[in-house]
Order: C-alpha cells, then sequence, then structure tokens
C-alpha cells in the first residue's frame, strides 16, 4: 500500500474550522498521482501511450479534518478488470490511525493516440503488483 503524507496549508479549511469536502478530492488524486508514478503506471504523454482515467468514485466521509491534524492518503488497486481497474484511498490522521474519509475509484484504461478506452497492458499490471507487494 502506497502512503503519502500531507501537509495542511490554511486556505485547505473552511469557515466550519475543517477541511472542505472539496480539498479532500484533491488529496486523493495526488495520492493517486504519486501513487502511478511510483509504481511506474504512464502518467504524462512524454511516458507513452497508455494511461488511466477516472470513469467513477464514491467517498465515504468518516470523521472531520482539523487544522493541526496529522493526516496521509493510502492508496492500493483493489481490483482489475481488462479495461478497467478499482483504486481503494483513504485519508488516515496518523496520530490515530483512524480513517477520516475513503475513496473508492474506477479508472479506464485508455490509448491517447485511439482516443479510447483500451485494455490495460500485463505488464503495467505485472509492474503495479509488485509495487504493492514491496510497500
Amino acid at each position: 500500500m502506497h502512503t503519502l503524507p500531507l501537509q495542511l496549508r490554511f486556505n485547505d479549511v473552511d469557515m466550519m474550522g475543517h477541511v472542505n469536502n472539496a480539498v479532500i478530492m484533491e488529496f486523493f488524486d495526488l495520492g493517486k498521482s504519486h501513487y502511478f508514478a511510483d509504481a511506474g503506471i504512464p502518467v504524462t504523454p512524454e511516458e507513452g501511450d497508455f494511461c488511466v482515467m477516472v470513469v467513477h468514485f464514491e467517498v465515504d466521509f468518516h470523521s472531520q479534518i482539523h487544522w493541526l491534524d496529522n493526516i496521509a492518503v493510502t492508496t492500493c488497486v483493489s481490483h482489475w478488470g481488462n479495461k478497467s481497474l478499482q483504486v481503494t484511498q483513504q485519508i488516515v490522521n496518523t496520530d490515530t490511525n483512524q480513517p477520516c474519509a475513503t475513496c473508492r475509484t474506477v479508472m479506464s484504461g485508455y490509448s491517447r493516440s485511439a482516443a479510447a478506452s483500451a485494455p490495460i497492458p500485463e505488464e503495467v499490471k505485472a509492474r503495479v503488483q509488485r509495487y504493492d507487494e514491496t510497500h
């Protein structure tokens, strides 16, 4: 499982005194980007034709995140399909190990040149599985 510590900024906090839900979505995106880059899945056009893109996500909010909380986002692929994968993530309070939010994202393989969905190459699956086994 990939873990990325997050630094809260003053402007992440809304008038209710907690981190805004829209900001939490940015944290999940940041976690996915770092996870895929670290695992070797292409994230920029310069890295190749194949990439993955979000087609569905759902979030459960468990507890508030406040200005001085220490948090991290965890990320892993929880299911593989032929042309899609499911990513499961949590924002975790690192002082209490309690989850603050859980996100499940379905992503589709995508060919930039064909501008269409594409099967996930076996080498990409293997690379991510090896990464997950060592982290």
